[in-house]
């Protein structure tokens, strides 16, 4: 070493656990020739470095820009330090932290190093499904407690033989201090079960799974944050019979296709059309399902996504998916391995009780799951993947505030698409999905992730908010919880759930456009236009309310809304479906009816109307066959838009009803004029309040926005106005968003009171 003896503390914060951090920290303090030492603390990495001073300052240049690929550094603080005159550069032993301190970091998908020794018969783990090194592997569904060191996770239980030890303790081996690291001899293994007769072994294992899959069986496979029942996505017969047992009829499945080619698409690219940003998200280290276009000529069975034109594809993500995709040679169904609406099974016994019913085989391994993580799933819209769901690779999501809350809170989300938020300080952490709360076992799974985010952060939150539904599971466990609650309305939510992905905008005009959420005098809304920002948002546009016939059932009956349509317009109608006269006079006297201004009811009363669908079998089905069949109608009229008695800008149905149920024009032309109706009455609002209302952008929000055609419409239509339009970026648009908007109004609201 040349010049003066120097020295500084550092802390680094951010993704700096789980992603090979502190072995690259040790590496590069090797190159400048320092001493000192690195540890782990609860979601933070601690550096005593010396040396000369200028190495020091490359080192802390190194230290972000030659991080390692997943890795996502902050320096919190760098400080001169005296001295210790330490011999050399050590990684020390991890210590506890202050609470709120931990960073989780996510599952992460299978390395090239390491996909390429598993492909290698020259390596000891040729072939091993659980191959993992410090770029790659299980980290947030086996993670027990931070720091991030191996007796706080699940791999705990495996004792490293002394091969994997001489890896681990190597700081010039990838895989010095990869926590999950395993090989043939001391790790993981597979066991397969079918007909009450098992299988142990990898190889014994993957083979009858194999031989199982070509025949068109259905297996349930365990792999990083749940099962996935799989089947040839090719056979039709496989597929149905996949549906009829998991009571599933229409809902879209998706599939998983062996990685091949320069860029590991080839395969995938044979089945669907990608565009450029597509083919980006599949990459994604997130490795999420990815919704495209479906090319006609495909020979995938056509019971995937009947009635679509876009199928979910993803990826082999895990070693075990790699080695099984390759050895079946072609794309197989990988869905979720849950009851329909449940969270995904985690555990061994569960899967052979409650899957029994729908799966011929099971595919099982012995390393725990100690937290269910469903896929990620993202769609391309206007050029940038939006989150639909967050899951594996993606949760938990890290996000922050503009100003710090008062106290932790713990924001409970809605009752569809449930997810759970936990806020302290600045940051707000988003739980990944956890599903519908219909069910015992969802609100099971409900109840125990907010008790484990809490504890896996070292943070106790003092006050709950949810949603203002007292009928969510979601609000009566806040009710329930002992603490101070909170209620934010739902389009509130989503409404500051957007505002609070873009900090910087002072002053929204917000379409929150939905199927359902509590508005005022038990009112139901869902297609909202809020001008504002968080703490301070005033309703100023909506849509004609009409009496919903039915109350939840509409969701999934869309006879109903057409109904209710029609009879509020005062149009003879009569619906296709036993005891319509009693439903019509039910309705009449406002019986068992509810007042909505729901764009979502719209679209399911349009898909009645222009494509005859009475009926649905899952949430969203009848707005995603209308989106499919829609062809462009860029001169078609907008909806008419007239102001209310409360001065609210409406926009009304009535008058485009005729043409829905014109049935001299074609099903995608019909549905093509509905889209653009409604994209040309949003832009209507936004000029017409743009009069007297100064607001710095348009924010799309809420599931219907979920809908490409329409989104990127809009998006095109306020473009050519040059009005700038923001949509989710972070979050997902639907309501595995709310609870981080929950958080965000509640920041605000909290802060406004206090000034």
């Amino acid at each position: 070493m040349t010049g003066k003896l120097t020295a500084r503390n550092i802390v680094l914060g951010g993704r700096v656990q789980g992603v090979g951090y502190r072995p690259f920290v040790h590496r590069i303090a090797g190159r400048f020739g320092l001493a000192g030492d690195v540890s782990n603390t609860a979601g933070q990495v601690l550096i005593h470095v010396e040396g000369a001073s200028d190495a020091i300052a490359r080192f802390e240049t190194a230290l972000i820009t030659d991080a390692p690929g997943l890795a996502r550094p902050k320096v919190l603080s760098s400080t001169p330090y005296a001295p210790r005159h330490a011999a050399d550069f050590v990684i020390r032993k991890s210590t506890s932290a202050t609470a709120g301190d931990a960073h989780v970091p996510p599952d992460l998908f299978c390395c090239p190093d390491c996909l390429a020794e598993i492909q290698s018969p020259s390596e000891r783990r040729y072939r091993y499904p659980f191959c993992n090194c410090t770029q790659c592997g299980p980290r947030y569904t086996i993670i027990r407690d931070l720091p991030y060191d191996r007796v706080n996770t699940a791999m705990d239980r495996f004792e490293m033989c002394p091969a994997c030890r001489a890896e681990y303790e190597d700081p010039f081996d990838r895989r010095f201090h990869a926590q999950p690291l395993a090989c043939p001899d001391c790790g993981p293994e597979l066991t397969f079960v079918a007909n009450g007769n098992q299988c142990v072994g990898n190889e014994p294992a993957l083979s009858a799974t194999l031989d199982c899959l070509r025949d068109g069986v259905i297996v349930a496979v365990k792999g990083i944050g749940g099962y996935h029942l799989v089947c040839d996505a090719s056979s039709d017969a496989a597929v149905m019979r996949l549906r009829a047992r998991k009571v599933r009829p229409d809902k879209p499945l998706a599939v998983m296709f062996p990685q091949s080619g320069a860029d590991g698409l080839d395969m995938l690219r044979a089945y669907v059309r990608l565009t450029a940003e597509e083919a980006a998200a599949c990459l994604d280290p997130a490795r999420p399902i990815v919704l495209a276009a479906r090319r006609p000529d495909s020979s995938l069975s056509t019971a995937l996504a009947q009635g679509l034109s876009e199928l979910g594809v993803f990826l082999p993500y895990s070693p075990l998916h790699h080695l099984l995709l390759e050895g079946f040679g072609g794309p197989l169904v990988a869905t979720s391995g849950n009851i329909s609406g449940e969270p995904v099974i985690t555990e061994i016994a569960d899967a052979q009780s409650r899957l029994a019913d729908v799966a011929d085989a099971f595919l099982h391994h012995d390393r725990p799951i100690l937290r269910p993580a469903d896929d990620t799933v993202m769609r391309v819209i206007s050029g940038v993947p939006r989150l639909l769901r967050a899951g594996r690779g993606q949760a938990p999501l890290e996000l922050y505030l503009s100003h710090p809350l008062p106290e932790p809170v713990i924001a409970v989300g809605g009752h569809l698409k449930n997810s759970v938020a936990l806020g302290w300080g600045q940051r707000v952490v988003v739980s990944s999905h956890i599903g519908d709360l219909d069910s015992p076992h969802a609100r099971d799974a409900f109840a125990r992730m907010i008790e484990d985010v809490q504890a896996l952060h070292h943070v106790r939150a003092r006050h709950v908010v949810c949603d203002n539904h007292a009928g969510y599971a979601s609000t009566k466990w806040a009710r329930g919880s002992g603490l101070p609650v909170t209620e934010i309305g739902h389009h509130v939510a989503h409404a500051s759930a957007l505002a609070g992905e873009y900090p910087d905008m002072q002053r929204w005009l917000t379409f929150t456009w939905d199927g359902t959420g509590l508005g005022d005098h038990g009112s139901i809304w869902g297609g909202e236009a809020f001008l504002g920002a968080p703490g301070d948002w005033r309703r100023v546009a909506s849509v004609r309310p009409f009496h919903q016939l039915g109350g939840d059932r509409a969701a999934r009956e869309p006879w109903r809304s057409a109904s209710a349509l029609l009879w509020e317009a005062g149009l003879q109608w009569m619906p296709p479906v036993e005891r319509a006269a009693l439903a019509k006079e039910a309705w009449q006297k406002r019986v068992g009816t509810v007042q909505t201004s729901s764009i979502g009811r719209l679209f399911d009363a349009a898909a009645c109307l222009v494509m005859g669908l009475s009926e649905t079998s899952y949430e969203g089905q009848a707005a995603m066959m209308m989106e499919a069949a829609a062809k462009p109608q860029p001169g078609a009229t907008a909806f008419p838009i007239k102001r209310d008695e409360d001065g609210l800008l409406v926009i009304d149905w009535a008058d485009v009803l005729p043409a829905l149920m014109d049935k001299t024009r074609s099903v995608e032309t019909r549905a093509g004029l509905f889209h653009e109706g409604l994209a040309q009455a949003l832009v209507s609002q936004v000029l017409m309040l743009q009069d007297g209302n100064g607001f710095d952008a348009v924010g799309l929000t809420g599931g219907v926005f979920q809908n490409k055609v329409l989104s990127e419409r809009v998006v095109a239509l306020l473009a050519e106005r040059d009005i700038p339009a923001f949509q989710h970026r972070q979050v997902p648009t639907n309501d595995g968003g709310l609870a981080f908007g929950q958080i965000v109004e509640f920041a605000a609201l909290r802060q406004d009171a206090a000034v």
